[in-house]
Protein backbone atom coordinates (compact mmCIF):
# COMPACT_ATOMS: atom_id res chain seq x y z
CA UNK A 1 0.00 0.00 0.00
CA UNK A 2 1.37 3.39 -1.01
CA UNK A 3 0.86 6.84 0.41
CA UNK A 4 1.64 9.88 -1.74
CA UNK A 5 5.10 11.28 -1.13
CA UNK A 6 3.78 14.80 -0.51
CA UNK A 7 0.66 14.14 1.51
CA UNK A 8 -0.95 17.45 2.52
CA UNK A 9 -3.66 17.76 5.12
CA UNK A 10 -6.93 19.32 4.07
CA UNK A 11 -8.34 22.68 5.01
CA UNK A 12 -11.89 21.28 5.32
CA UNK A 13 -11.48 17.88 6.92
CA UNK A 14 -13.83 14.91 7.09
CA UNK A 15 -14.13 11.95 9.40
CA UNK A 16 -12.20 8.89 8.26
CA UNK A 17 -14.56 6.38 9.87
CA UNK A 18 -18.33 5.98 9.64
CA UNK A 19 -20.75 3.32 10.79
CA UNK A 20 -19.96 0.37 8.50
CA UNK A 21 -22.61 -1.40 6.50
CA UNK A 22 -23.33 -4.97 7.65
CA UNK A 23 -21.36 -7.75 6.01
CA UNK A 24 -24.54 -8.91 4.25
CA UNK A 25 -24.64 -5.58 2.41
CA UNK A 26 -21.10 -5.76 1.02
CA UNK A 27 -20.50 -9.49 0.50
CA UNK A 28 -22.18 -11.85 -1.98
CA UNK A 29 -24.17 -14.76 -0.58
CA UNK A 30 -21.73 -17.59 0.26
CA UNK A 31 -21.91 -20.52 -2.14
CA UNK A 32 -19.66 -22.83 -0.09
CA UNK A 33 -18.13 -23.21 3.37
CA UNK A 34 -15.85 -20.54 4.78
CA UNK A 35 -12.86 -22.87 4.40
CA UNK A 36 -13.63 -23.64 0.76
CA UNK A 37 -14.16 -19.98 -0.02
CA UNK A 38 -10.87 -19.00 1.63
CA UNK A 39 -9.04 -21.62 -0.42
CA UNK A 40 -10.63 -20.33 -3.62
CA UNK A 41 -9.78 -16.75 -2.68
CA UNK A 42 -6.14 -17.66 -2.06
CA UNK A 43 -5.95 -19.37 -5.45
CA UNK A 44 -7.44 -16.34 -7.22
CA UNK A 45 -5.08 -14.04 -5.35
CA UNK A 46 -2.08 -15.99 -6.57
CA UNK A 47 -3.32 -15.29 -10.10
CA UNK A 48 -4.14 -11.63 -9.42
CA UNK A 49 -2.08 -10.45 -12.36
CA UNK A 50 -4.59 -12.08 -14.73
CA UNK A 51 -7.80 -10.25 -15.76
CA UNK A 52 -10.57 -10.24 -13.12
CA UNK A 53 -8.70 -12.51 -10.69
CA UNK A 54 -8.15 -9.76 -8.10
CA UNK A 55 -11.88 -8.94 -8.19
CA UNK A 56 -12.66 -12.65 -7.86
CA UNK A 57 -10.34 -12.93 -4.87
CA UNK A 58 -11.99 -9.90 -3.25
CA UNK A 59 -15.48 -11.39 -3.69
CA UNK A 60 -14.43 -14.79 -2.36
CA UNK A 61 -12.70 -13.29 0.66
CA UNK A 62 -15.82 -11.26 1.46
CA UNK A 63 -18.03 -14.31 0.99
CA UNK A 64 -15.84 -16.28 3.36
CA UNK A 65 -16.13 -13.46 5.91
CA UNK A 66 -19.90 -13.58 5.58
CA UNK A 67 -19.72 -17.37 6.04
CA UNK A 68 -17.95 -16.88 9.38
CA UNK A 69 -14.25 -16.65 8.58
CA UNK A 70 -12.20 -14.27 10.71
CA UNK A 71 -9.50 -11.68 10.22
CA UNK A 72 -7.82 -13.57 7.38
CA UNK A 73 -10.88 -13.07 5.19
CA UNK A 74 -11.20 -9.33 5.82
CA UNK A 75 -7.44 -8.86 5.40
CA UNK A 76 -7.53 -10.65 2.07
CA UNK A 77 -10.43 -8.52 0.85
CA UNK A 78 -8.64 -5.28 1.75
CA UNK A 79 -5.43 -6.47 0.13
CA UNK A 80 -7.32 -7.33 -3.07
CA UNK A 81 -9.03 -3.92 -3.04
CA UNK A 82 -5.63 -2.24 -2.65
CA UNK A 83 -4.28 -4.17 -5.62
CA UNK A 84 -7.26 -3.09 -7.72
CA UNK A 85 -6.90 0.55 -6.68
CA UNK A 86 -3.31 0.53 -7.86
CA UNK A 87 -4.46 -0.46 -11.35
CA UNK A 88 -7.72 1.47 -11.59
CA UNK A 89 -7.76 4.60 -13.76
CA UNK A 90 -11.21 5.87 -12.78
CA UNK A 91 -10.98 8.16 -9.76
CA UNK A 92 -14.53 7.50 -8.64
CA UNK A 93 -13.99 3.75 -8.63
CA UNK A 94 -10.72 4.11 -6.70
CA UNK A 95 -12.55 6.15 -4.07
CA UNK A 96 -15.33 3.58 -3.85
CA UNK A 97 -12.83 0.77 -3.40
CA UNK A 98 -10.92 2.71 -0.74
CA UNK A 99 -14.05 3.50 1.25
CA UNK A 100 -15.23 -0.11 1.03
CA UNK A 101 -11.79 -1.23 2.23
CA UNK A 102 -12.22 0.94 5.33
CA UNK A 103 -15.63 -0.61 5.94
CA UNK A 104 -14.11 -4.10 5.68
CA UNK A 105 -11.43 -3.08 8.16
CA UNK A 106 -14.03 -1.80 10.62
CA UNK A 107 -16.01 -5.03 10.33
CA UNK A 108 -12.79 -6.94 10.98
CA UNK A 109 -12.25 -4.89 14.15
CA UNK A 110 -15.80 -5.62 15.28
CA UNK A 111 -15.40 -9.36 14.75
CA UNK A 112 -11.83 -9.75 16.04
CA UNK A 113 -10.89 -6.61 18.01
CA UNK A 114 -7.73 -8.12 19.49
CA UNK A 115 -6.33 -9.35 16.17
CA UNK A 116 -3.29 -7.43 14.91
CA UNK A 117 -4.28 -8.19 11.32
CA UNK A 118 -7.47 -6.15 11.77
CA UNK A 119 -5.49 -3.19 13.14
CA UNK A 120 -2.94 -3.38 10.35
CA UNK A 121 -5.32 -3.77 7.44
CA UNK A 122 -7.72 -1.11 8.75
CA UNK A 123 -4.71 1.22 8.92
CA UNK A 124 -3.78 0.28 5.36
CA UNK A 125 -7.35 0.95 4.22
CA UNK A 126 -7.34 4.35 5.93
CA UNK A 127 -4.18 5.18 4.02
CA UNK A 128 -5.83 4.27 0.75
CA UNK A 129 -8.83 6.43 1.63
CA UNK A 130 -6.60 9.37 2.63
CA UNK A 131 -4.94 9.21 -0.77
CA UNK A 132 -8.22 9.12 -2.69
CA UNK A 133 -10.17 11.47 -0.39
CA UNK A 134 -7.70 13.93 1.06
CA UNK A 135 -10.41 15.44 3.28
CA UNK A 136 -10.13 12.31 5.46
CA UNK A 137 -6.33 12.54 5.79
CA UNK A 138 -6.03 14.38 9.11
CA UNK A 139 -8.36 12.05 10.99
CA UNK A 140 -7.16 8.99 9.09
CA UNK A 141 -3.45 9.53 9.70
CA UNK A 142 -3.94 9.95 13.42
CA UNK A 143 -5.92 6.72 13.55
CA UNK A 144 -3.34 4.94 11.38
CA UNK A 145 -0.59 5.94 13.78
CA UNK A 146 -2.40 4.38 16.75
CA UNK A 147 -3.46 1.22 14.89
CA UNK A 148 0.00 0.55 13.48
CA UNK A 149 1.75 1.00 16.82
CA UNK A 150 -0.62 -1.52 18.37
CA UNK A 151 -0.15 -3.96 15.47
CA UNK A 152 3.64 -3.59 15.72
CA UNK A 153 3.48 -4.52 19.40
CA UNK A 154 1.24 -7.53 18.86
CA UNK A 155 2.47 -9.01 15.56
CA UNK A 156 5.48 -7.15 14.14
CA UNK A 157 6.16 -9.82 11.46
CA UNK A 158 2.70 -9.45 9.88
CA UNK A 159 2.90 -8.84 6.11
CA UNK A 160 6.71 -8.98 6.03
CA UNK A 161 7.07 -6.43 8.83
CA UNK A 162 4.13 -4.42 7.55
CA UNK A 163 3.20 -2.59 10.77
CA UNK A 164 6.71 -1.12 11.11
CA UNK A 165 7.01 -0.46 7.36
CA UNK A 166 3.68 1.36 7.02
CA UNK A 167 4.26 3.29 10.24
CA UNK A 168 7.60 4.45 8.85
CA UNK A 169 5.88 5.65 5.67
CA UNK A 170 3.25 7.54 7.67
CA UNK A 171 5.91 9.22 9.80
CA UNK A 172 7.94 10.11 6.70
CA UNK A 173 5.15 11.53 4.57
CA UNK A 174 2.64 13.04 6.98
CA UNK A 175 2.94 16.68 8.08
CA UNK A 176 4.71 17.14 11.39
CA UNK A 177 3.15 18.25 14.68
CA UNK A 178 0.82 20.10 15.23
CA UNK A 179 -0.72 19.33 11.83
CA UNK A 180 0.01 15.60 11.81
CA UNK A 181 2.14 12.72 13.14
CA UNK A 182 5.05 13.22 10.74
CA UNK A 183 8.50 12.62 12.27
CA UNK A 184 11.34 11.53 9.95
CA UNK A 185 13.67 10.76 12.85
CA UNK A 186 11.12 8.43 14.44
CA UNK A 187 10.51 6.84 11.03
CA UNK A 188 14.06 5.51 10.69
CA UNK A 189 13.96 2.91 13.49
CA UNK A 190 10.56 1.75 12.23
CA UNK A 191 11.94 1.23 8.72
CA UNK A 192 15.00 -0.49 10.14
CA UNK A 193 12.78 -2.82 12.16
CA UNK A 194 10.84 -3.83 9.04
CA UNK A 195 14.08 -4.45 7.13
CA UNK A 196 15.36 -6.65 9.96
CA UNK A 197 12.18 -8.70 9.94
CA UNK A 198 12.34 -9.38 6.19
CA UNK A 199 15.38 -7.88 4.47
CA UNK A 200 14.52 -9.64 1.17
CA UNK A 201 11.13 -7.93 0.80
CA UNK A 202 11.62 -5.01 -1.63
CA UNK A 203 9.08 -2.61 -0.02
CA UNK A 204 11.04 -2.82 3.24
CA UNK A 205 14.21 -1.68 1.47
CA UNK A 206 12.29 1.05 -0.34
CA UNK A 207 10.95 2.40 2.96
CA UNK A 208 14.38 2.11 4.56
CA UNK A 209 15.96 4.04 1.71
CA UNK A 210 13.41 6.82 2.05
CA UNK A 211 13.95 7.01 5.81
CA UNK A 212 17.72 7.08 5.43
CA UNK A 213 17.48 9.83 2.81
CA UNK A 214 15.21 11.95 5.03
CA UNK A 215 17.78 11.57 7.82
CA UNK A 216 20.73 12.72 5.73
CA UNK A 217 22.25 9.30 5.07
CA UNK A 218 22.39 9.52 1.28
CA UNK A 219 24.85 6.73 0.50
CA UNK A 220 23.07 4.28 2.79
CA UNK A 221 19.78 5.25 1.12
CA UNK A 222 21.19 4.49 -2.32
CA UNK A 223 22.40 1.10 -1.07
CA UNK A 224 18.91 0.24 0.21
CA UNK A 225 17.25 1.32 -3.04
CA UNK A 226 19.80 -0.61 -5.10
CA UNK A 227 19.07 -3.71 -3.03
CA UNK A 228 15.33 -3.17 -3.52
CA UNK A 229 15.86 -3.02 -7.28
CA UNK A 230 17.92 -6.23 -7.30
CA UNK A 231 15.31 -8.00 -5.20
CA UNK A 232 12.42 -6.79 -7.36
CA UNK A 233 14.05 -7.78 -10.65
CA UNK A 234 15.83 -10.95 -9.58
CA UNK A 235 14.60 -14.54 -9.60
CA UNK A 236 13.41 -14.23 -6.01
CA UNK A 237 10.62 -11.94 -7.25
CA UNK A 238 9.08 -15.11 -8.67
CA UNK A 239 6.78 -13.40 -11.14
CA UNK A 240 5.06 -11.39 -8.40
CA UNK A 241 2.76 -8.94 -10.24
CA UNK A 242 3.75 -6.23 -7.74
CA UNK A 243 7.46 -6.56 -8.54
CA UNK A 244 7.48 -4.24 -11.60
CA UNK A 245 6.02 -1.44 -9.49
CA UNK A 246 8.62 -1.99 -6.78
CA UNK A 247 11.36 -1.90 -9.41
CA UNK A 248 9.98 1.34 -10.87
CA UNK A 249 9.92 2.92 -7.41
CA UNK A 250 13.53 1.88 -6.79
CA UNK A 251 14.70 3.26 -10.15
CA UNK A 252 12.86 6.55 -9.52
CA UNK A 253 14.48 6.86 -6.08
CA UNK A 254 17.95 6.17 -7.47
CA UNK A 255 17.46 8.87 -10.13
Amino acid sequence: MRLPAGLILCAACARALHEPRPIEAIAPVPQASAEQLLAGAAEAWQRRGEPDQARKAEDLYLMSARAGAGAEAFAGAIRAKAFRIGREKDGGERTRLAESAVQAGQLCEERAPADAACDYWLAAALGLQARERTATAKDGLARMNDLLRRAARNDPALDHGGPHRLLAIVLLRAPSWPLGPGDPQAALPEAQAAARIDPAYPPNQLALGEALKKNGQEEEAKAAWSLALRLATGPQAGGDPDAPGWADDARAALR
